[in-house]
């Protein structure tokens, strides 16, 4: 009986791990205009708007995959509002 009152709970625990839940905003597609002022070598299959109202992109690179900011060719972040300071 003292077996069964911490395997309930350790199989809850274990079973828990397997939910995953959405913890960043789903890429959209991305706006001909913005495609547009995109530098190019970026990967804009994956683009998100950010609640800092900037584009961002998703690079995958050999130790990590992060999100990046999107930079126009002369290295401007991709707003549609400018950031709150």
């Amino acid at each position: 009986m003292m077996s069964l009152r911490y395997a309930v709970p350790a199989a809850v625990l274990a079973l828990s791990a397997c939910v995953s839940t959405p913890s960043e905003p789903m890429p959209e597609e991305l706006r001909p205009e913005v495609r547009a002022l995109a530098a190019p070598g970026q990967d804009l299959s994956q683009v998100r708007l950010e609640s800092d109202g900037c584009y961002w992109y998703r690079y995958e690179g050999p130790v990590e995959t992060t999100f990046l900011p999107l930079l126009t060719r002369d290295d401007r972040m991709i707003c549609v509002r400018t950031p709150a300071i």
